[in-house]
């Protein structure tokens, strides 16, 4: 049952918690002490916790002394330097890197701070070429057919390499992570995105190769006894799927990539000018993907 609580020697009585609270749950009593007056609003995304100066919310029995200070320190140079790694060493990344990997996967931002994600770590080599053999025999035998899924029809032009053995989809990762969503999550499409987006930064802090892999999501939809192996929950959707391990690459510098299309909204007269494209054209593009 969740529990919200205030020291009230150490509470400056500021207010920030109730300013800060999304879904205004938090009220000051007639002392200025913050209380929750309804506890079924609130969404345990613990702001008022962590924003509170004096350390005097105490949620659901966690305490300020158990936190960390925020530190948004040389993360830009991470982000410039992080790369898709598809050269792996062939050996189990160590235990302590897996449990760091793994105990940061609460603090993933979810959409209403739903917690309904469900992750499947392949967290041994052994484990991961059982996976890689299954999925390899089922896709040789599904390219067969003489009518092949749209989905699985984009791995046609691999056919002979995948039937020789190399491992086109898997590249030779020790381990993986699939993310899947349950289908009543008010997000459940874009919060596996951002859930993987955590992990992979965090992951080659750590020294650890990542790669985002559209081949391996492919075949774990289209095989349901492959989503059994992995233990996805029932109402549950895989929805994306990384390879990680120790790169057997070492990049030496980051790269200098080509910008994007930015368009800066500075005046009233950029909101009022003409548009791109007709309505209609606009929504066909809206929803094309």
């Amino acid at each position: 049952m969740l529990k919200f609580e205030v020291d009230r020697e150490k509470c400056l009585k500021c207010g920030l918690c109730v300013s800060d609270c999304l879904t205004g749950c938090i009220e000051q009593d007639s002392e200025g002490i913050p209380q929750m007056t309804d506890k079924s609003r609130c969404i345990n995304c613990q702001h008022c916790f962590m924003i509170c100066p004096a350390g005097a919310v105490v949620f659901n029995g966690k305490t300020s002394d158990d936190s960390e200070e925020v530190n948004f320190n040389k993360i830009l140079p991470l982000i410039k330097s992080r790369r898709s790694i598809r050269k792996y060493k062939q050996n189990d990344i160590p235990k302590l890197k897996l449990e760091k990997l793994k105990s940061m996967l609460p603090y993933i931002p979810t959409g209403c701070n739903s917690r309904l994600l469900h992750f499947s770590i392949v967290e041994n080599k052994g484990a991961m070429d059982v996976i890689r053999r299954k999925v390899t025999e089922r896709l040789i035998k599904s390219l067969s057919y003489s009518v092949i899924s749209p989905v699985l029809n984009r791995f046609s032009p691999y056919k002979d390499a995948i039937k020789k053995g190399e491992d086109i989809i898997f590249r030779g990762a020790p381990h993986m992570i699939v993310v899947s969503s349950s289908i009543m999550a008010p997000c459940a499409s874009v919060d596996p995105i951002i859930a993987l987006s955590y992990f992979e930064l965090y992951a080659q802090s750590l020294g650890i190769g990542t790669c985002w892999c559209g081949f391996a999501q492919a075949c774990i939809k289209s095989f349901p006894d492959i989503c059994d192996i992995l233990k996805i929950p029932e109402g549950y959707t895989p929805k994306y799927a990384m390879l990680f391990g120790e790169p057997d690459v070492e990049y030496k510098r980051t790269p200098q990539p080509e910008p994007y299309m930015i368009e800066s909204i500075t005046s009233v007269e950029d909101i009022e000018s003409k548009p791109f494209l007709s309505k209609a054209r606009r929504v066909i593009t809206n929803f094309i993907r």
